[in-house]
């Protein structure tokens, strides 16, 4: 430990001993050294070689869904650092009245327009997609509360692709809410079955944001937003396969919906079921994923605005052949169905995902994938019809976890 000199030399003179300065300067680090005793730091990061190929050049450039899912066009035929997760986290303890907090932060492309500001804004390089408070209530079981902004309850995917079977996000994943700021809880009935329950102020994402639908406009051209008081709604059931399940033990079943205001005139409505499935077959897991959107993107049939209903579903397996090598495979179809009270016509998407993963470093999660994506638009007579569009891709991605 170090000393000023005024210190020192107070010490010299036998004003005060340095025993006695070194214990109080301890007793005043303790309160700090023990809370950050007890935060977690962690993250990840990620990087990518990305090689795309589209055969037909007219992409359609109104279409619902990227072309490729969360891999805009900036990223295509080059190499990309995705990016960068820092996690500071104090998990709750197992007392009655615990409490904890849990902080993630994004550096990088991928952070853009993840939650932008109230006023739609975002940053290109930075976004908190997680910052609440953890708390929890001594009733029955005990509910535990996060409040503040956390990310969705539905979807078989996330955000962090290290977590998920593939590189690529899915189809589903475009389709449903990323985060919320807001309330939620989470009641755990028995070691098997749970439930959430929350609310917060929009189901898109935009940390503080609030439904400011327009209900009116003055005489002198000011607006009226009356609909500020009305907030998201979200619940969602988790089920897991006892051990007396043999085989299918520790498979999950999970049932949700989110609705609420969707950055449009009117409100939108996600529905979400979803299955991890064990099997008899060592090493092998299968999933299933259904997304249902009613009025996806909060739209309504008028001129020039769309009221799209959009439905997809997902199947994945994923097999662990050796203690390094995994393979995982994605199949997906959808359709959205498009009126924006002139014309209308459907948007219809499928495509084939697999990955190739050997984790050779350590903390290092390498990954081989390939991609196909098939698009077909029928309908939209008045502004004509786009051709279909099949796209290829490869990729390279590397993901350090610290």
């Amino acid at each position: 430990m170090k000393f000023n000199k005024w210190t020192l030399g107070l010490a010299a003179l036998g004003v005060v001993s340095i025993g006695s300065v070194a214990r109080a300067e301890e007793a005043q680090m303790n309160p700090l050294q023990t809370a950050l005793a007890s935060t977690v730091i962690s993250g990840y990061v990620d990087t990518s070689f990305e090689w795309q190929l589209a055969p037909d050049k007219n992409v359609p450039n109104f279409d619902s869904w990227p072309n490729t899912s969360f891999r805009g066009s900036d990223k295509m035929n080059g190499f990309n650092l995705n990016v960068v997760k820092l996690s500071l986290e104090k998990a709750m303890d197992e007392s009655e009245w615990a409490s904890g907090y849990k902080v993630d932060l994004l550096f990088g492309p991928d952070a853009v327009a993840y939650n932008p500001s109230a006023n739609g804004d975002s940053d290109e390089s930075f976004a908190i997609k997680q910052a609440y408070v953890a708390l929890r209530t001594p009733v029955g079981n005990g509910i535990d509360w996060k409040m503040g902004v956390f990310d969705t309850i539905i979807g078989y995917e996330s955000f962090d692709s290290g977590n998920n079977p593939n590189f690529t996000r899915s189809q589903g994943y475009d389709i449903e809410p990323t985060e919320h700021t807001g309330i939620l809880g989470t009641y755990r009935v028995n070691d098997n079955v749970s439930v959430s329950f929350g609310l917060a102020n929009t189901l898109t994402s935009g940390i503080n944001s609030r439904d400011m639908e327009v209900t009116s406009i003055n005489p002198d051209g000011g607006v009226n937003y009356d609909t500020v008081w009305r907030k998201t709604w979200m619940g969602s059931v988790s089920i897991t396969a006892p051990d007396s399940a043999g085989a299918l033990s520790g498979s999950t079943f999970y049932l949700g919906a989110v609705g609420g205001y969707a950055n449009g005139t009117q409100d939108q409505v996600n529905y979400y079921v979803g299955a991890t499935i064990a099997t008899p077959v060592a090493g092998l897991k299968l999933g299933v994923a259904f997304d249902y959107v009613d009025n996806f993107g909060g739209g309504q049939a008028s001129a020039g605005t769309f009221e799209n209903d959009v439905w997809n579903a997902g199947i994945y397996a994923s097999y662990q052949a050796t203690e390094k090598m995994s393979l995982h495979f994605r199949g997906e179809y959808g359709n959205l169905d498009a009126d924006n009270g002139i014309e209308s016509g459907d948007e219809t998407k499928w495509e084939l995902t697999g990955t190739l993963q050997y984790n050779l470093w350590n903390n290092v999660i390498s990954r081989l994938e390939v991609r196909y994506d098939d698009f077909t638009e029928d309908g939209f007579n008045v502004t004509g019809t786009f051709p279909d569009t099949q796209q290829f891709g490869v990729y390279a991605n590397l993901i350090y976890k610290f």
